[in-house]
């Protein structure tokens, strides 16, 4: 693994690049979620058509990767954000010069299909990422972002927010309305976060891209799956001895869109209970990022402790530079 790379804290009136290296875009949400951007003090910049679709994709696999990789050589822009998740990152992972990216390091932000890049970034690069909110699914819902959402995306990125985390940031779920926390594993863990998207990381098994997760606290989270499904992923991971060394498991939300509810919380609860129990190591299930109203952004490749026990989890290190 290479050394662990901080992009620099954002400032207001900093570009952030947005790209659509995944699925197409709706352009009423996405119109929106630039525009609260813009009022926060930051300017935008997009590359080629962002609202072209090929299906069930945002372009073909060069064009996406090309304005992928722009978006990083761009001496103007200071963070890279992707604009949605959905399908398609994988099938560009051949045409990304990681090298690149290791020599213009900027705050990277994004989740669920954006897993696929999370991953190999932080094994390539070292490079830390931001699992938070795309554009569409966070700035763009017609209402505004929770504040839950709000306050743990700009401690983590924002440069007036550093001082506030200094040697440790503890996430604060005062404002996460139906918490549920719950305690698989007891005890607490140390180690750098790495995971994402469960789904995503079963697809990049067998791959060079595959999660590595030795003494490591690994986040997994996903949507609209159903149970065998869950099941299957985790059984693979399993099998793959991805929990063997692992130090620690943080588990976020496993919901289900509003048409779309096959399975019942409990029993996916139940599953997830029984499954972790035997890992041996603390797990904490039930923290509020994912697909679900909140996404609190966690920092990929940042130290974290994971305190199953007492139910907290506390960011050990500023994950961005001051300068």
């Amino acid at each position: 693994m290479p050394p662990t790379i901080q992009p620099r804290a954002l400032r207001k009136g900093d570009t952030i690049g947005v790209v659509v290296p995944a699925g197409p875009l709706n352009r009423e949400r996405i119109d929106r979620a630039l525009a609260r951007v813009r009022d926060r003090g930051f300017k935008i910049k997009t590359y080629g058509d962002i609202y072209r679709s090929r299906g069930y994709l945002a372009g073909d696999d060069a064009t996406r990767a090309n304005e992928f990789m722009a978006a990083f050589v761009d001496t103007e822009t200071s963070a890279v954000w992707c604009a949605r998740g959905g399908y398609g990152v994988m099938r560009m992972m051949h045409l990304i010069d990681f090298d690149v990216i290791r020599d213009n390091p900027k705050v990277f932000v994004g989740f669920s299909d954006i897993t696929a890049l999370h991953i190999p970034i932080q094994k390539r690069t070292g490079l830390i990422t931001f699992h938070g909110p795309n554009l569409q699914d966070g700035f763009g819902k017609p209402e505004d972002m929770s504040a839950a959402n709000q306050t743990a995306l700009w401690r983590m990125i924002a440069a007036d927010q550093q001082s506030t985390i200094g040697s440790g940031y503890q996430y604060d779920f005062r404002d996460v309305s139906d918490l549920s926390l719950r305690t698989i594993c007891g005890g607490s863990a140390v180690g750098e976060l790495t995971g994402g998207n469960l789904a995503m990381l079963s697809g990049t098994m067998g791959t060079p891209d595959e999660v590595d997760t030795t003494g490591r606290v690994l986040f997994l989270e996903d949507v609209s799956e159903r149970l065998y499904r869950i099941d299957r992923y985790l059984t693979q991971l399993r099998l793959a001895g991805k929990f063997d060394s692992v130090a620690g498991v943080l588990l976020g939300s496993f919901s289900y869109d509003a048409d779309d509810q096959p399975e019942k919380p409990s029993d996916v609860a139940a599953f997830l209970d029984e499954f972790f129990s035997t890992i041996k190591v603390p797990v904490l299930a039930g923290f509020p990022a994912g697909h679900d109203k909140f996404n609190l952004t966690l920092p990929m490749g940042g130290r974290i402790k994971l305190d199953a026990d007492g139910q907290r989890v506390t960011l050990l290190e500023n994950c961005v530079a001051a300068v």
